[in-house]
């Protein structure tokens, strides 16, 4: 089946978070991580099905959801996972609060990196990812020398946003290895699995590492970004031990709401019917992708490391003159986030993120944009 990713359906004057930031501007929203590409018509198709049926009362996950998420990670994975494990949640956000209520104690992560990171953790250790021959990576003596004596949760964003690494199996053994020495228990958010854009390469889950890796560990995935679902609000965590697990659950108790019923007909329907759309929305993001690196190549003053995952590109615009980027891009029609979101004050000032998960067209309407602020200057 063919799927066209070149036509969209227009969101201005509706619903959508995204596109009403700048209602009524000639701005090109290019900012929070959701595309805007319709989904895969067998999810549509499910949804109409349910929504026929009629009732929406409290819905709990029935034994064929469960069937295909684990299907999925094992199929795309290789992750034999007991349905045990799996405790679902309304999004991947409040996984990560939850998860530091359940561990206790301080958390590190590294930045850049998604802005809820930053705000989940009561005590938050952080160190920068390094640039290094053009890749992003990890300078694991500077996050050694900031875990304090009550760190005990090593917060992982894999693949990671937003510098669109996917991390490698040494990179991540050797996390393991710092997690094992410190005695860390590991919040991995692989909400980006399912769009690893270079072909033939597997994500490999932080908890497939060990035995070990996998009990110190709380993986959260959600169908969410892969199939364009962040609006239906359904993710899961997988946590294998039995004493996490329970300390994972009673942290939510109460206070996180039940996922809804049409969030988890969405999830079906995705690990089950949606694997052709998949591959073809990965390709075509490759391709945009491609476009996005090549054109901020030949701009003056911008740069930005190879995406390896994700729809979202790490622009480096210190050089480019502007004081302030993102509100410089804006105002030459192009809405972005602000590098000064993701990481303490100062750390990312001259940085943006910019999302590519859009039509073809409109990316190269919003680089000509970006030239022309430069141009400009």
């Amino acid at each position: 089946m063919a799927f066209d990713f070149d036509r969209a359906p227009d969101r201005t004057g509706g619903d959508s978070v995204k596109w009403n930031r700048w209602a009524g501007r000639d701005v090109l929203p290019m900012w929070v991580a959701d595309m805007d590409f319709a989904v895969a018509p067998a999810i549509r198709e499910a949804l109409h099905r349910r929504v026929e049926h009629g009732v929406f009362g409290y819905a709990e996950p029935w034994p064929s959801l469960v069937e295909a998420v684990t299907g999925h990670l094992a199929g795309e994975y290789a992750w034999e996972v007991d349905p045990a494990w799996i405790v679902w949640l309304p999004g991947l956000v409040s996984g990560l609060h939850v998860a530091c209520r359940a561990v206790g104690g301080g958390a590190f992560t590294a930045h850049p990196v998604y802005p809820p990171f930053l705000a989940a953790p009561e005590r938050l250790a952080t160190a920068p990812l390094r640039l290094e021959g053009g890749r992003w990576g990890w300078d694991l003596d500077a996050v050694e020398g900031a875990l304090g004596p009550d760190t005990r949760l090593f917060l992982l964003c894999h693949p990671h946003n937003p510098v669109g690494r996917a991390w490698d199996e040494g990179e991540l053994r050797a996390i393991d290895a710092l997690a094992e020495r410190r005695g860390l228990a590991v919040c991995s958010d692989e909400i980006h699995c399912g769009l690893l854009l270079e072909p033939g390469r597997r994500h490999r889950p932080y908890a497939t590492l060990s035995g070990a890796a996998a009990r110190r560990s709380i993986t959260l995935m959600a169908p969410s970004k892969t199939f364009n679902l962040p609006g239906l609000g359904c993710a899961f965590a997988v946590v294998p031990d039995p004493g996490l697990r329970s300390r994972f659950r009673g942290a939510l108790r109460g206070i996180v709401p039940h996922v809804n019923v049409l969030g988890l007909v969405a999830c079906e329907a995705a690990f089950r019917h949606a694997g052709e759309w998949r591959r073809a929305l990965v390709d075509y993001l490759r391709g945009n992708r491609d476009r996005v690196l090549e054109a901020v190549g030949a701009l003056p003053g911008l740069r930005a490391a190879p995406v390896e995952a994700t729809f979202l590109a790490w622009i480096d615009a210190r050089a480019s003159g502007l004081e302030r980027p993102h509100r410089a891009f804006e105002a030459a029609g192009v809405g972005l986030s602000a590098g000064t979101d993701f990481g303490p004050p100062g750390a990312w000032d001259g940085f943006v993120r910019l999302n590519f998960g859009c039509p073809r067209a409109r990316l190269d309407e919003a680089l000509a944009r970006m030239a022309r602020a430069l141009s400009r200057r």
